[in-house]
């Protein structure tokens, strides 16, 4: 477990709503809530895991966190520094150390590009004191980093298969040494075959290089095979959130629970387990219920849920939940 005294960087009461109609006056009618006050700390060489059914609002708050967009209101601090007040100079000097894995690597990496020169692309804009030689030797050495063939260097994305392109897309973003990487659904456009090579390559990555990830991910047993910390979200909400070992032996959030209980299991002998169902449909991201999100859903609710909103409540010393009764 990641030294959680070396705080990397602070998310605190990050909120953000999109505009999906206006009147003819020009004016919102309606709003949609992607992001709702949502606090949290990555450490230094640690993986946190964001978990949640799609539409939730995991890939805003990643965007958020390398501040692609604006929020509406609260703030990120990388380092120390709150990176929505730095200017344009600072920024990008900040985001050298911030990095992104997209989904798609098909979509994600220029068709036009050899691998060679996409590898290369950040360090001949961010490193221009490098002679040629350098930054060749510096995108052979990413390659051989990711497992990769140097036969590669001289293909296109369309020649590579999507798991090769995945890990070229890994050799972009460590190309500029940096502290932070956020994956975003990065395995889920994967054959499962390769997606358990692409993890250990994670893990290896960050064991070796002591960078921090913030993992986005839908499916548990990628969750559980990679995630120091879980955070559960739901509705733009974190509704959940402890180490890997305390969320998934005891989950304290009911949705937390319905999330594991549906999760399949590949051992006969645990098949029998006790299920968690939940009521009712997932609400609009522009209709959120007052009070609590889930209370509409959650087969526990009570009356109070309707009117009262629960913030995070501590249990244990690595393992919080926003529920009245768990």
């Amino acid at each position: 477990m990641p030294d959680q005294s070396n705080q990397l960087i602070k998310i605190s009461n990050l909120s953000k709503s999109f505009t999906v109609s206006k009147n003819f006056l020009g004016q919102t009618k309606k709003k949609l809530r992607a992001v709702s006050n949502v606090n949290l700390e990555i450490f230094s060489g640690e993986c946190l895991c964001i978990v949640g059914e799609s539409g939730c609002g995991k890939s805003t708050l990643a965007r958020l966190v390398l501040n692609l967009i604006k929020p509406d209101s609260g703030s990120v601090e990388f380092m120390g520094k709150n990176i929505f007040s730095l200017n344009s100079r600072d920024l990008i000097q900040t985001r050298q150390n911030m990095q992104m894995v997209f989904q798609n690597p098909f979509s994600s990496l220029d068709p036009r590009y050899k691998i060679f020169d996409t590898i290369a692309e950040p360090l001949k804009i961010h490193r221009k004191n490098l002679s040629k030689a350098e930054i060749q030797k510096k995108v052979f050495d990413l390659i051989d980093e990711v497992e990769l063939d140097k036969n590669i260097a001289e293909k296109y994305p369309h020649q590579c298969s999507g798991g090769q392109n995945q890990r070229v897309s890994i050799a972009r973003a460590l190309a500029l040494d940096p502290r932070f990487i956020i994956a975003d659904e990065a395995v889920s456009a994967l054959d499962v075959s390769i997606q358990h090579k692409i993890l250990e390559l994670f893990k290896r990555i960050q064991k070796e290089k002591n960078i921090s990830f913030l993992f986005i991910a839908h499916n548990l047993g990628v969750v559980k095979q990679i995630a120091d910390r879980v955070a559960v979200m739901y509705l733009g909400e974190i509704v959940e959130i402890g180490t890997t070992n305390a969320v998934f032996s005891n989950p304290l959030h009911p949705y937390t629970k319905a999330l594991i209980s549906s999760a399949p299991v590949a051992d006969p002998h645990k098949r029998d387990r006790k299920k968690f169902f939940l009521e009712g449909e997932l609400p609009k991201p522009t209709e959120i219920p007052m009070g609590c999100a889930f209370h509409s859903r959650c087969p526990i609710a009570q009356e109070k849920c309707s009117h009262s909103s629960p913030a995070l409540e501590t249990k244990s010393s690595d393992h919080f939940a926003s529920c009245f009764f768990v």
